[in-house]
């Protein structure tokens, strides 16, 4: 979703009221940030409900982690979309297997 910044960051400011419901307004404290998955770069992120009628609400989960881990993250995940030259849209899309 690299051409719809609009959408990347309803995603994120999704993520973060989620943080801020569940953990506290506090759950930055010791610099932590929200983690969100689906990826805040990614069409099923937080916010897919308010662009797809379809989509199921809330269907995401967020967590604080270190800052430093969330950009590391952030960084390896970018330079996958690089990489495999992903290309914005939903005709090119990939799973993800967690294991």
């Amino acid at each position: 979703m690299y051409l719809d910044e609009r959408r990347r960051k309803d995603n994120r400011a999704r993520a973060v009221t989620s943080c801020r419901r569940h953990f506290g307004p506090n759950y930055t404290d010791g610099g932590k940030q929200c983690d969100e998955y689906p990826f805040a770069t990614m069409y099923e992120g937080c916010a897919q409900a308010e662009y797809d009628p379809h989509a199921e609400k809330n269907n995401f989960s967020v967590l604080p982690v270190t800052g430093d881990e969330n950009r590391d993250a952030g960084i390896l995940l970018s330079q996958f979309y690089t990489k495999n030259r992903l290309i914005d849209g939903m005709d090119d899309g990939f799973i993800v297997k967690i294991s």
